[in-house]
Formats: structure tokens, C-alpha cells, sequence
């Protein structure tokens, strides 16, 4: 017992001392920690505190226990549709986003550099100009005979009349989906292409010499282990992303959606904390998404650590 006690106290004179050593280090990350204190961890404890009050903005917040919660599982059809809507655009555009972030950056790398940087802008670029992207898909998609898909199927023989993409609710979900997919292609792209273009030529080199044959056991035990760092952020920006789909949606097919065939836990957010304004609801389900994302990043996070082991 005492050895123990001797042992905590030798630790915490330990602890102690590495602190002072670090003070300059603290003083630096001073101002980044005060700006990350103000702007984002106090938020998200004034957002859960709201999430268990009955609060308008308007007057004082009244505390209501876990109402809200109850209200939002138990009588908000309208919610768990949000939920289902959400996790089917998540899958979708998380992983086929994620996956076709990184192939389209593997074959970059595999082209000249004046080429593979064209290329990486193309790619890029939506994500950037997103209401250029939303005008195109528009046009493709319009709900007029005369839109290119529709007169595309049409010259081909395959519809008569008009299919109405955009209002049709057994086909705005496709059409948000495919969006999405299309303007995933950001700063998680990037770090996979900056990513590959760091893997050093000699460990190929070596890997060569100690038995790899192709460019998949290439990719596999020399590319993605070298890769982990920017494999955990594209993760997390893309499940963030995949996860807070609304606004495409809501330029494309309108708000609401059709039936809420495309409505998603940010529309219902939006719906409650901008225009109902009740914010204490809207609260709660900015606690419910805000979880949803820690615990598939914590997910995503654990599997890709086992790349390449």
C-alpha cells in the first residue's frame, strides 16, 4: 500500500515537472485552444443543455427533461423517415465516395504530372462550384420531356412519356444520391493524392526486392499503410459530409421533398431551428445527429487501423 502511494506521488512530481517544461508549448496553443473552447465546445454543450428545455428563442428556456427525445422517437414519424433517409445517402455516397476518392488518386499518380494535375482540378472542382453542379443535375434531370436524360431514354425507345425525376418520390432519393456522390469529391481527395505522391519510390523499390509482384500487393502492403493519417481524415470529412446531406436535396427537389422521399436529419434540423423555431427540439436532433457521427467515425477509425496489419 505504501509502495503505491509512493509510486502515485513519484508519478504526479513526474507529470508535474513535464509540465512546467511545456509551458511555452501551452502558451502557443493558448489562442487555438480559447478559439476552439468558444467557438466549438461550448456551443455543443449549449446545444445539448437546449435539447432538454422547450426554448423559442424568443423567451426564457424551460427545462423538460428528455421530452424532446421521446417526442422524437416516439411520435415523429416524420424523423425516423429523416433517419432512414440519412443512413441510405450514407451509405451510398460515404463509402462509394470514399472508395472512388481514392481510386480516382491512385490513377492520377499513374499519369504525367501535367496531366494528373488537369485532371485532379476536374475532379475537384465540384465540390467547390456546388451550385453549378445542382444547375447541371437539374438539367439532366428535369422533369420535362425535353431534359436530357428524359429525351435520351425517349429517342432510345425506352419511355414515351416523361418520367418526372424531381418530383417522382421513387426517384428524387436516386437523384440526391447521385449529387452527392458527384460533389464528394473534396479535401478528402486532395490528401489521397497528396498522400500517394509522399509514399517514398524506394519502398516499392524494396517491396519489389522482397517479393511483390503487382500493383495490388502494392496497394495493399506498401500504399494504404503509408496512407493511414490521410485514410482516417478522408474518412472522417467523408462520413461528416455523407451524414449532413440537406441543402442538395433541397435545391434540387424542393423542401420538403416529395412524400419526404429525400428528407434527411439536417432538412428536419433546418425545419425545426429555422423555421418553426423551436429550438430546443431542433437541439435534440443536433444531439442525435452529432452522436450518429462520433460513433461511426469511431467505427471507421478502428477499422481502417487494421490496413495493411
Amino acid at each position: 500500500m505504501a509502495a503505491n502511494k509512493i509510486s502515485l506521488k513519484r508519478r504526479a512530481q513526474l507529470t508535474l515537472r513535464d509540465m512546467k517544461r511545456s509551458i511555452p508549448l501551452y502558451i502557443m496553443i493558448a489562442p487555438f485552444m480559447l478559439l476552439f473552447a468558444v467557438f466549438v465546445v461550448y456551443p455543443v454543450l449549449k446545444a445539448i443543455w437546449y435539447s432538454f428545455t422547450d426554448y423559442n428563442v424568443l423567451e426564457k428556456a424551460n427545462f423538460v427533461g428528455l421530452r424532446n427525445y421521446k417526442r422524437l422517437f416516439l411520435d415523429d414519424s416524420t424523423f425516423i423517415t429523416a433517419i432512414k433517409n440519412t443512413f441510405i445517402i450514407a451509405v451510398m455516397v460515404g463509402p462509394g465516395g470514399y472508395i472512388l476518392s481514392y481510386l480516382l488518386a491512385w490513377m492520377i499518380n499513374e499519369l504525367p504530372h501535367k496531366v494528373g494535375t488537369v485532371l485532379t482540378v476536374i475532379f475537384y472542382a465540384p465540390s467547390m462550384a456546388g451550385t453549378a453542379v445542382i444547375t447541371v443535375f437539374a438539367q439532366i434531370f428535369s422533369n420535362d420531356s425535353n431534359g436530357y436524360l428524359n429525351a435520351i431514354l425517349r429517342n432510345l425507345g425506352i419511355t414515351q412519356e416523361a418520367i418526372l425525376w424531381l418530383s417522382d418520390s421513387e426517384y428524387v432519393i436516386v437523384v440526391v444520391i447521385l449529387a452527392s456522390l458527384w460533389m464528394s469529391m473534396g479535401v478528402g481527395f486532395l490528401s489521397f493524392v497528396a498522400g500517394i505522391k509522399g509514399v517514398d519510390e524506394a519502398q516499392y523499390e524494396a517491396g519489389a526486392i522482397d517479393g511483390i509482384r503487382n500493383r495490388w500487393q502494392e496497394l495493399w502492403y506498401i500504399t494504404l499503410p503509408n496512407m493511414k493519417p490521410q485514410l482516417l481524415f478522408g474518412a472522417v470529412m467523408t462520413i461528416t459530409s455523407s451524414l449532413s446531406v440537406g441543402t442538395i436535396g433541397d435545391s434540387l427537389v424542393g423542401f420538403p421533398s416529395p412524400n419526404y422521399a429525400s428528407h434527411t436529419i439536417v432538412n428536419h434540423l433546418n425545419d425545426y431551428g429555422s423555421i418553426r423555431m423551436e429550438m430546443g427540439y431542433a437541439s435534440a436532433i443536433a444531439v442525435i445527429l452529432f452522436l450518429i457521427m462520433i460513433i461511426c467515425n469511431m467505427l471507421i477509425q478502428k477499422l481502417l487501423r487494421k490496413v495493411g496489419t
